[in-house]
């Protein structure tokens, strides 16, 4: 148990660095792994997503090196290998692994055993493996199209025209883009679901793809194409995770003060990037200076209405804000969070209403009354996002006590320290 730092409305003043971006790390294993040539990825994130993933691609034959360069930042060297098997690979509850791993393991010659936490076997991943079916592969789940599975590579894939419901995960779609460019006729995916979440997601995919070399056409909508073709390795700095700025972000809102980050981008196809709008609509003042996006506060915060559809991974953190708000809120097109890590839609509810919160749950919105929020257990769900929201509320209301802090290491390597230094000025 970890009891959050309790702030009340003394203003923090601080300058912090944020670890690199999970999302742009993991689509870069996978790109360099495609490669033709060596990559080298400069500042990536080290977390339990990107570590299992690093593993599974060395698994599969590929190698990564781990350096420190002079300035003290970590360097990874992947050197793209032929891939084979026998491999087992351990995905954790990674949706970026347990998705974008099997694809890439179809282009391996022989047997890939995949498995890994047991929420994992509850997560969607079947539009993924009827995908690859469809394609030719030859997988073995059971009929449960979902893991534990073992996929028989044959070293190749021949590709062509696939159509999927990507409405509970855009990761469906990422995971067959980023193989396109390796099968001998590409790919070209329709979406054919009702709607399609966190298109910031396949963009930054699809840029990620251009800079390896890869020609996409997403002029139609809800389809895109990836033509055959040779990616080349690049050299390239992971930006930092700005879905994980978002928890320290809410410090300068709910004690006042202010907060630096640096290194935030000024053009980036990160979901997190809307946080910038966001908090300033709940009560903040944003802007870049010369050292990073500046966020002020006043520790009075005013609550939205807004749909998350696009952004739903920030939904944990505007949540525990909005249960610390002056007004109402409404959260809305965040149904499929109920497939993440858990259903954060219950998780939140049951958690904010079990410290004195007033919020009612839709199938996909939450609506927040204001209410006194009092002391309490904070439970996680093995959510990371969950442990930070009640990090957030600590901040406000003395006696959280935030079950199973650890589960942040799956994007945050040190997050209870990298918190309590920001606290601390």
């Amino acid at each position: 148990m970890w009891r959050a730092p309790y702030r009340g409305l003394s203003p923090v003043h601080s300058t912090i660095t944020i670890p690199g971006s999970k999302s742009v790390t993991n689509r870069a294993l996978i790109l360099s792994s495609l490669a033709q040539s060596p990559s080298i990825l400069r500042k990536p994130l080290r977390s339990r997503d990107t570590e299992l993933m690093a593993q599974g691609l060395r698994a599969l034959g590929i190698e990564i090196e781990e350096s420190i360069d002079a300035k003290g930042d970590e360097i990874w060297k992947v050197t793209p290998r032929p891939l084979y098997g026998p491999a087992s690979i351990d995905v954790g509850n990674a949706g970026t692994v347990m998705r974008f791993l099997p694809p890439l393991a179809a282009l391996a010659r022989g047997l890939v055993h995949f498995d890994g936490d047991p929420r994992s076997h509850e997560r969607p991943l079947g539009p993924v493996i009827a995908a690859l079916e469809e394609l030719g592969v030859s997988i073995d789940h059971k009929n449960r199209f979902a893991l534990p599975l073992t996929i028989n590579g044959s070293g190749k894939l021949k590709g062509g025209t696939v159509e999927i419901d990507a409405s509970s995960s855009s990761q469906f779609v990422s995971a067959l883009l980023l193989v396109g460019p390796a099968m001998e006729q590409g790919i070209t995916i329709r979406h054919v679901g009702s709607s399609l979440p966190s298109q910031p997601h396949i963009d930054m995919t699809i840029a990620m793809l251009r800079q390896f070399g890869a020609q996409v056409d997403d002029s139609r909508s809800s389809e895109w194409r990836v033509e055959p073709g040779i990616l080349q390795g690049q050299d390239l700095v992971i930006e930092p995770d700005l879905s994980n700025a978002a928890p320290f972000m809410s410090i300068a809102l709910v004690c006042g003060g202010s907060l630096v980050i640096r290194d935030w981008p000024r053009k980036t196809t990160q979901p997190g990037d809307a946080l910038r709008d966001i908090f300033t609509q709940m009560g903040g003042s944003v802007e870049f200076t010369t050292d990073g996006l500046k966020i002020s506060g006043t520790g009075k915060i005013h609550g939205i209405d807004i749909d998350l559809h696009d952004v739903g991974e920030l939904t944990p953190s505007i949540a525990a804000l909005a249960a610390l708000a002056d007004s109402p809120s409404s959260l809305r097109g965040i149904g499929h969070l109920r497939l993440h890590e858990t259903d954060r839609l219950a998780a939140l509810t049951k958690e904010i209403n079990g410290i004195g919160g007033k919020v009612s749950e839709e199938e996909s919105a939450l609506h927040f009354q204001p209410s006194t929020l009092h002391a309490g257990i904070f439970h996680t769900y093995d959510d990371h996002r969950l442990a930070t929201a009640g990090a957030v509320i600590g901040l406000r209301v003395d006696g959280i006590d935030v079950e199973n802090i650890e589960t942040t290491r799956k994007t945050l390597p040190d997050f209870p320290g990298l918190w309590s230094s920001t606290l601390n000025g």
